[in-house]
């Protein structure tokens, strides 16, 4: 009897150890679909649009998913948490310089887009910079004093030639980022054709002659300056400074005025003023 009574009083002990066995299962089952669903930084809503990124810098592939309504500052953002390298200090490129403002769905930044970034430390950028500020300041105020750069001999000599018959198409007052095909059909100072083309994964500018193509690295540039030509202010004047003094300066002539802006930001970038 005794033996009876144990036996049934064993029954329900099993059945409870069956009952937390199945519970911790559950348990561990809904664990399991919470880690799922944990995100990898920032909270995103699943409902927007998102676009999946390459994002290049320091010779480095980085894959980002974004929303297509972020705007260019908040890519920064994003780039910074995958980088380290603060916005303030980022050339983002994507068919010229990425504007801030616009939303990447504006720019039509597409699934798959190369997005490349340029930056440095910032002591690299301080280094680098001090003089162009200097440098700046000197030609600004040189400018001053000088009458009209189109006015002067050395450069009337290639402007008397007249508009060249292939040069781009311009619009006066407008603001346009670069095209996504070299500058063509310009002179240069001894009255030769030449090309602009910007290799923005390489951070270089492309100067093309007939003769050869000079590729120049961005950061090595010191200074551009540029002056509407004289009658003709839908185009500019515009020249590089490729060495310390006004002597390196290379001289384009006849670029579209819708440019002009867009290639200064290019080449020096709006980080070289910080």
């Amino acid at each position: 009897m005794e033996t009876e009574a144990k036996s049934k009083e064993a029954e329900p002990l099993g059945e409870c150890a069956e009952k937390g066995e199945a519970e911790a299962l559950s348990d561990a089952g809904n664990a399991t679909t919470q880690d799922s669903s944990i995100s990898n930084g920032d909270n995103i809503d699943e409902k927007q649009e998102m676009v999946d990124l390459k994002i290049i810098w320091n010779k480095i592939k980085y894959d980002l998913k974004i929303p297509v309504d972020s705007t260019g500052a908040k890519l920064k953002e994003s780039i910074h948490s995958l980088t380290g390298l603060p916005p303030a200090m980022q050339k983002v490129m994507y068919k010229g310089l990425l504007p801030e403002d616009k939303t990447l769905r504006e720019i039509k930044i597409t699934n798959g887009a190369k997005i490349m970034v340029v930056g440095s430390t910032i002591n690299d950028v301080l280094a680098v910079n001090t003089p162009k500020e200097v440098i700046q300041q000197e030609v600004k105020a040189e400018e001053n004093k000088k009458e009209p750069l189109c006015r002067q001999k050395q450069h009337r000599k290639v402007l008397d030639k007249g508009k060249p018959d292939d040069v781009m198409p311009s619009v006066k007052g407008t603001k346009e980022r670069l095209p996504t095909v070299p500058l063509s059909g310009m002179y240069n100072k001894s009255g030769g054709k030449v090309r602009l083309t910007f290799k923005l994964e390489q951070d270089q500018l492309w100067i093309g002659t007939k003769e050869r193509t000079e590729k120049v690295p961005m950061g090595s540039i010191k200074n551009v300056v540029s002056e509407p030509i004289e009658g003709h202010e839908d185009y500019s004047m515009m020249a590089f400074q490729l060495g310390p003094t006004e002597a390196s300066q290379y001289w384009v002539y006849w670029v579209p005025a819708q440019f002009v802006d867009a290639i200064k930001d290019t080449v020096l970038g709006k980080w070289q003023y910080f």
